[in-house]
């Protein structure tokens, strides 16, 4: 699984973009656990608020081009979507 990362605003209103591909991780499962999770929260349904980031996430297997998107605000950042965002934005 290849999961991209593109984290803007904040107050500086700079960008930020990751990528990872979990399948050389030695904690690929619990990344993949946390990426899946996404689809099921609604984390989504904040708006964007002033200084404060935006995610952007794209999810794609290793062999398919089409990626599922995922749009997250800060505010609606829970604690296994934080690790997910820092791990993925550090890589």
């Amino acid at each position: 699984m290849i999961v991209t990362v593109t984290r803007s605003g904040g107050f500086a209103g700079l960008t930020k973009h990751g990528e990872l591909d979990t399948s050389g991780e030695p904690d690929a499962a619990e990344l993949e656990d946390a990426v899946r999770a996404l689809g099921a929260k609604d984390l989504g349904s904040g708006r964007p608020q002033p200084d404060r980031y935006v995610y952007r996430l794209a999810v794609r297997d290793a062999q398919d081009q089409d990626a599922t998107q995922h749009t997250v605000a800060e505010q609606d950042v829970d604690a296994t979507t934080a690790w997910l965002l820092d791990r993925i934005l550090r890589s």
